[in-house]
């Protein structure tokens, strides 16, 4: 199956946070990791910040998330 990698501006938009915030929730274990593109860039498998995004929706209405997705949040 051939997935989406969305570039860091892209990630940005989607999730609304900047560089600094995404690397220090990366940092924390907290936000998808990127993947390797090139020497000099990384990108983000569109289902996972999917999977992230539908976490914090779920945290935010106190929902509980299926288990296939508990690790990415």
């Amino acid at each position: 199956m051939v997935q989406t990698i969305l570039r860091r501006p892209d990630v940005e938009k989607a999730t609304g946070l900047r560089r600094s915030a995404i690397y220090d929730l990366i940092g924390e274990g907290k936000f998808p990791k990127p993947i390797r593109l090139s020497r000099q860039s990384v990108g983000w498998l569109e289902t996972e910040i999917a999977d992230w995004q539908r976490a914090r929706i779920a945290e935010r209405d106190g929902r509980r998330l299926p288990s296939h997705m508990e690790e990415a949040a």
